[in-house]
């Protein structure tokens, strides 16, 4: 039951976000977010060479929104249920130069913060569980649809191996 009202919390979060987004006046939201409104679906995640006494999750569901400022730089947050079964939230930036861009690809660059993991000495708040994250991003997109292919960096103090996220979006 705590896993389904977690989860319920993160869906009227995330909800509430997008909703509170799309209430902004048109005039705003051309000023803030000139490159497109993306709003993101994680799905689930690879773990690559994970160690055989763990056991991560792949299904990870989750939402959340891509800002982009202008064709090479976006604002980024969102909530999903992590491969350790925790809630996560994250937020940061997206960087895109133009040429990493390759017709329906491009590489990308997020740097920011996440919650739900143990980073020991590295973390924030009171139990460590907020820290750092810089990670490449394969953006797949065509018109109005798209996907993105993260790949997370290790996080050692909680076993946590390299790890592959995957994401549906679509544009509005």
């Amino acid at each position: 039951m705590r896993f389904w009202r977690t989860k319920n919390k993160m869906a009227c979060l995330a909800l509430a976000a997008a909703a509170g987004l799309s209430a902004t006046t048109a005039a705003q939201a051309a000023d803030w977010c000139k490159g497109g409104v993306w709003a993101d679906v994680m799905i689930g995640s690879y773990h690559i060479d994970p160690d055989p006494d763990e056991h991560f999750r792949q299904f990870n569901p989750g939402l959340g929104v891509e800002c982009w400022l202008n064709n090479e730089w976006a604002l980024t947050a969102g909530g999903f249920r992590n491969s350790l079964s925790r809630p996560s939230w994250y937020g940061g930036g997206v960087w895109s130069p133009d040429f990493t861009h390759w017709g329906f690809v491009r590489l990308s660059v997020i740097g920011g913060i996440i919650s739900g993991y143990n980073y020991g000495n590295w973390g924030l708040g009171h139990d460590h569980t907020i820290g750092p994250v810089v990670a490449p991003i394969l953006m797949f997109e065509y018109k109005r649809v798209g996907a993105n292919v993260i790949l997370i960096p290790p996080i050692p103090s909680d076993n946590l191996p390299f790890t592959l996220g995957f994401q549906l979006k679509v544009k509005f």
